[in-house]
């Protein structure tokens, strides 16, 4: 891939109004250094279908897609794009993309059915990953392995309640990375182990709009359990980093990390110094959160423990122990990035079951000044000013090379198009275009080290048409 082929001109951008193009930049032919990896990304309930097919067990997925009355449109994840059944033309497809990665997930019940640590192994879920992982390989495409994106077994939840159990699902998360790295780690060399602990967190155990459906009206506990999975999560994370290092990088020689989303977010009030600090603290309790544990070995950022208290979980000091000699295992910052936002402090106390830092997120400015032109989904706006901030605010507080592993946007309208007008996509490669060169501004006048850029995605998967709520980073991602 080339950057030259995402440049395009204002005119390209279609319903959005003049004001909106007078504000976007041109897009300048930047380069982007000849090590830069390209590649796509997609996540395995989302695309790969065979739900029940070939001994595959069922997944939180399965469950929520499947409530009566649905909470997803009436839409599932059984068939999807029918990857499991069509892997071999979508490498193809890929290949002739001319894309040098793949970052695929694999779904813990299609190779751990039950899911736990003494549950029997599908060989022919084995087998799917061996095949997809050579096929790539045949193709000379890189495969990017993510453990977890999202699609825990039913089994675990069933049992104690996956993440609410630090101790049980600590171990079986442990026992299901190693036996990834066991069975494909000969050929796979870069590793992640959850995509987007956040949305897991907030989406999952807060509100409750994605799987398991967890929130306060739902039987869970709104304002504990999501600190209590994100806790869980940084620690499983953990485990399966040093079971990596200790027993199958030195003889692998791969590398492992974890995928953090995050929008960016700007005062609501320039000049105020109380949005300016509602900014900071909506990164940290959106990024930090997971970031300063996994990346510096400590513990949660001091606004989180100020407002949060005894709800955020504490670090023993073996913990700590073990994160600080992690912390330098994670070799990558894989950033899913989207769009940025406004950030407003809010005047009074916040609630108990708030998990944004007491700050209100929107589109608009203390002076009406939206932040850029809108996509085909209500949260997602053209941003690129943002992201370039973002992959500075990362390496500075971080100092890990960015591998950015989702970004993309949806077309204004594009649910009503025919499909001649879907493949014109112009507004698709015009942001496309700002946010690479967004990417190169950071590379070459900032000092910001970024190694590669995945799409989202190689296909329109399943997820496109749930109804989530706005602040949602991706769609779904």
């Amino acid at each position: 891939m080339n950057v030259n082929m995402f440049k395009a001109g204002d005119d390209i951008l279609q319903d959005v109004d003049q004001s909106c193009k007078d504000r976007l930049p041109a897009v300048e032919e930047l380069p982007l250094p000849p090590s830069f990896t390209w590649g796509t990304a997609t996540a395995a309930y989302q695309v790969e279908g065979g739900a029940f097919q070939d001994g595959k067990g069922k997944s939180i997925w399965d469950t929520f897609t499947h409530l009566d009355p649905s909470r997803t449109n009436g839409e599932n994840g059984d068939i999807a794009c029918d990857h499991y059944n069509r892997m071999a033309e979508d490498v193809v497809l890929m290949a002739s993309y001319g894309v040098d990665v793949y970052r695929f997930s694999i779904a813990w019940a299609r190779i751990l059915p039950l899911g736990g640590r003494g549950d029997p192994i599908n060989e022919k879920g084995i087998a799917f990953y061996n095949n997809l992982i050579d096929c790539l390989l045949e193709h000379n495409i890189e495969p990017v392995v993510t453990l977890y994106h999202w699609d825990v077994p039913q089994g675990l939840y069933d049992r104690y309640g996956a993440f609410l159990d630090t101790t049980e699902f600590r171990a079986d998360f442990e026992h299901f990375a190693r036996l990834c790295f066991s069975r494909f780690g000969d050929r796979v060399k870069r590793w992640i182990t959850f995509n987007e602990p956040y949305i897991i967190s907030i989406f999952g155990h807060h509100s409750g709009v994605l799987a398991p459906g967890r929130s306060s009206a739902t039987g869970g506990d709104s304002r504990t359990e999501p600190w209590r999975v994100g806790h869980t999560i940084i620690l499983a994370h953990t485990a399966a980093v040093q079971a990596y290092a200790t027993d199958f990088q030195p003889t692998q020689k791969g590398d492992i990390s974890i995928v953090l989303n995050g929008h960016y977010y700007e005062p609501w009030d320039a000049g105020s110094e109380e949005h300016r600090l509602a900014a900071q603290r909506r990164l940290e309790f959106y990024i930090g959160w997971f970031g300063d544990p996994i990346f510096l070995g400590k513990d949660y950022p001091a606004p989180m423990r100020a407002q949060l208290g005894s709800r955020l979980p504490e670090f023993t000091s073996e913990e700590l122990d073990l994160l600080r000699r992690s912390a330098p295992i994670n070799s990558f910052y894989g950033m899913n990035h989207y769009t940025t936002k406004y950030a407003r402090a809010l005047p009074d106390p916040p609630a108990e079951d708030d998990c944004t830092g007491n700050v209100e997120e929107g589109p608009t400015n203390s002076e009406g000044k939206t932040m850029g032109p809108l996509s085909g989904m209500s949260w997602l706006r053209v941003t690129p000013a943002g992201f370039r901030k973002l992959l500075n605010w990362v390496w500075d507080r971080y100092r890990r090379p960015i591998v950015v592993t989702e970004n993309g946007c949806p077309c204004p309208g594009e649910s009503q198009m025919t499909k001649e007008q879907a493949l014109d996509d112009q507004f698709r490669i015009r942001y496309f275009g700002l946010y690479l060169d967004a990417i190169s501004r950071a590379i070459y006048d900032d000092g910001v080290k970024v190694e590669g850029y995945y799409v989202w995605s190689l296909m329109d998967n399943f997820g496109t048409s749930i109804p989530l709520c706005p602040t949602t980073p991706s769609n779904v991602s």
